[in-house]
């Protein structure tokens, strides 16, 4: 089973995921976590060349292009291969936030980003996304705290927030799919529905 975490800024993906990874091999599941962009030795020098400050005249275009490189690469070399091994993967971060970040951030036409989003990944769809919701203030103002702030941490505040609002659409125009933590509970509790929505959707019941 494909599993994505998505999220703003500061929402807490990355420091869940390894906890939650635990959690689920001591119920017996096999799980390979990776990340977007990055996951494959290509995926992480494109995420360097995305993420570095310096490189602040960066068209939304070519950041978009970008990561779909890097998307393409992770999905043919590393996801495709271990789903086909019925292990679970479970991914920080995926093609929705390309939608959310470059389209709805951005104001690129939605439809033209689908379309390299559709390329990029050969149509390969989670079949569970988690949304870790937050406001985009405190959301920011966490990731200052952190050693990783990179170029699209610097945008604007209204670009985050245009972000956070794009996250949201989603998660209401396809409910099959998305579940949408709140991410201002205290870090236990969204570890732990975190991983009640993940066990229930393995186990093929309701959420």
């Amino acid at each position: 089973m494909f599993i994505t975490l998505e999220g703003p800024e500061g929402s807490g993906k990355t420091s869940h995921i390894p906890p939650l990874v635990a959690f689920l091999r001591e119920q017996g599941y096999r799980v390979f976590p990776t990340r977007e962009p990055g996951g494959t030795a290509i995926g992480e020098q494109i995420r360097e060349v995305i993420h570095d400050l310096k490189n602040a005249e960066m068209h939304p275009r070519t950041e978009t292009l970008l990561y779909q490189a890097a998307r393409a690469q992770i999905v043919e070399q590393t996801i495709k291969p271990r789903l086909a091994l019925g292990e679970i993967i479970l991914s920080d971060r995926y093609f929705d936030s390309t939608i959310a970040y470059q389209g709805y951030g951005h104001g690129q036409p939605l439809e033209e980003v689908r379309q390299l989003v559709q390329y990029a990944t050969g149509g390969l769809t989670p079949a569970l996304t988690l949304l870790l919701d937050l406001d985009v203030e405190t959301g920011l103002e966490r990731k200052s705290r952190q050693k990783e702030w990179n170029r699209l941490d610097a945008y604007t505040v209204d670009f985050h927030k245009r972000v956070r609002a794009g996250y949201l659409t989603l998660a209401a125009e396809e409910p099959a799919r998305w579940q949408v933590i709140n991410a201002a509970q205290a870090w236990d509790a969204v570890q732990g529905d975190l991983r009640r929505l993940v066990l229930a959707r393995l186990q093929g019941q309701p959420a």
